[in-house]
């Protein structure tokens, strides 16, 4: 099957040495180009290591093939090494599972249905990570012969559609809509800023946007908005009366918290139809394309609505920026490397726990567009997807991370340099686990135990690991020496150095920061 792939000229091969980092490449690459890579790897335990990233795919609807090789039924069952039990391995995190048979010259006739099959459950409107488990006999080097013909079914099978689901005409939902507070909060998921723009301007809404929502730069978005409403006269004065959510939820607990507690008409629109809702404030479902809907109920809205509510936001917005601004200019904080990133052109990639974060909490306005791991939230893998980001989108990509999540994907560093991506990796060194120093444990617990337990030091001299790898790597100590080395072709890994405690303290006065300017 590898000889196989690597003879196609219409297909790009990389070699990942473990599988792990090869599975969160693939989920990189589909992420960010929106396309399914063909993940390949030998059976045995080596099909278990996919594991994470399929389960990530899954939450995250990002398409991708898996494709794991196995042993013939005959060797199945009687010890034969690594061999494992791999049918339906994932369970029902894929999109689709097939067993296939072993392949005989006779069955050539049917692959290209199977491959159809896989693309189409992988590329559809509810995208995601498929499985086929393929049983080769010996010999298993063979010559190349001639591909099936294509399937018409591949003739763009989703182009053309336009479509959304809802129990609700386009005039009730515009009617329900059509109130003078109301917020638009945009995660990842859209795929028209601008038919966003176009909605909030009608319905004089702010946009509260995620920065993997690519709505930052809209004139109406409200990117502090975790800050803001940490300030309780300012959450309190601003509650909606309704709430348009488009695509996935952000990170900050706050605006959640804010969301339960307005107890408003809560209309969320997704294009998967495997959305959850945690926090039991769902009115109405509406399953589509975020474009697709605003389009529509901007064509059934009758009346204009108070532009005083959105100027209430946009000032406040202005105000907390600019309190930002300040209060990140004295040192290199975590808060500013996010801030500081999140104005770099191309691709920026973001770690889950403290990153992601920042970068909504406190990241500029811009275009830049973001990714990250947000279905399990898990920090393994960072590295390998940002790879597959730059693989995937061919642009230069960031990727900011912490130091445990570095640790934990340092096997992605392997024979990095050879692929020569440009790609920086910017590592926020706290030596530890630093979003556990805002939870209860740490007030809670003996510094002892909870350095053990939660804190984690590992004392990993990082820039060294790096080099190790054949990296260039470089300390970071202002803003401008981060700039400069992101900017730096020979710089692929770039360190910033932070505590742990005083990372709590730089939080507390950028939101206090906010409050007195607000």
């Amino acid at each position: 099957m590898a000889l196989a792939l690597a003879s196609r000229d219409d297909l790009e091969v990389h070699v990942a040495h473990d599988e792990r980092t090869a599975a969160f490449m693939a989920l990189g690459i589909g992420l960010s180009s929106g396309l399914p890579a063909a993940l390949l790897c030998t059976s045995g335990t080596a099909a278990a290591h996919f594991h994470a990233a399929v389960v990530e795919a899954d939450l995250s609807g990002v398409p991708m093939v898996v494709l794991t090789a196995d042993r013939p039924p005959e060797l199945q069952g009687i010890g034969a090494p690594q061999t494992i039990d791999q049918v339906e391995l994932y369970g029902d995190v894929v999109r689709l599972f097939v067993n296939a048979s072993v392949p005989v010259a006779a069955l050539a006739h049917t692959w290209r249905d199977l491959a159809t099959d896989a693309w189409l459950a992988a590329s559809g409107i509810d995208a995601g990570p498929v499985h086929l488990n393929l049983p080769f006999r010996e010999p298993l080097v063979g010559d190349i012969g001639a591909l099936p013909p294509t399937d018409d079914r591949l003739d763009d099978p989703f182009d053309d559609a336009v479509y959304f689901m809802t129990r609700l005409s386009m005039e009730e939902l515009a009617a329900m809509l059509q109130h003078p507070r109301g917020v638009i909060v945009a995660g990842r998921g859209v795929d028209d800023p601008e038919a966003v723009a176009e909605l909030a301007e009608a319905l004089g809404w702010p946009v509260l946007a995620d920065p993997r929502s690519g709505c930052r730069s809209l004139p109406q978005a409200v990117c502090a908005f975790d800050s803001l409403l940490r300030h309780a006269p300012f959450a309190a004065a601003q509650r909606p009366d309704v709430v348009l959510h488009l695509g996935e939820a952000p990170a900050s607990k706050v605006l959640g918290q804010w969301l339960q507690a307005a107890g408003a008409l809560h209309v969320q629109v997704h294009a998967q139809g495997r959305t959850i809702d945690p926090l039991g404030i769902i009115t109405e479902r509406v399953y589509g394309e975020a474009s697709t809907v605003c389009e529509a109920v901007l064509e059934s809205l009758t009346a204009s609505t108070d532009a005083g509510w959105l100027t209430s936001w946009t000032s406040a917005e202005a105000a907390a920026q600019a309190a930002i601004d300040a209060q990140s200019a004295a040192e290199l904080t975590e808060p500013a490397v996010a801030r500081a990133l999140s104005t770099v052109p191309g691709r920026l990639v973001l770690s889950s726990s403290m990153p992601v974060r920042d970068v909504e909490w406190f990241g500029s306005a811009s275009s830049t567009v973001v990714h990250s791991n947000r279905g399990a939230n898990g920090i393994d893998g960072v590295i390998a997807s940002a790879i597959g980001v730059a693989i995937g989108s061919n642009e230069p990509t960031t990727l900011l991370l912490g130091d445990v999540a570095f640790c934990h994907d340092q096997s992605s560093l392997t024979a990095l340099a050879a692929r020569q991506l440009p790609l920086t990796i910017v590592v926020v060194d706290n030596d530890g686990g630093g979003i556990f120093s805002f939870l209860p444990q740490r007030s809670s617990l003996s510094t002892e135990r909870f350095e053990q337990l939660f804190g984690t030091p590992h004392g990993t001299d990082l820039l060294a690991l790096a080099r190790a790898h054949g990296l260039g790597a470089r300390r970071a100590e202002t803003a401008g020496d981060l700039l400069a080395a992101v900017s730096d072709r020979e710089a692929t890994v770039v360190l910033v150095t932070s505590n742990r405690d005083a990372n709590v303290a730089a939080h507390d006065a950028l939101h206090a920061a906010v409050a007195q300017a607000l």
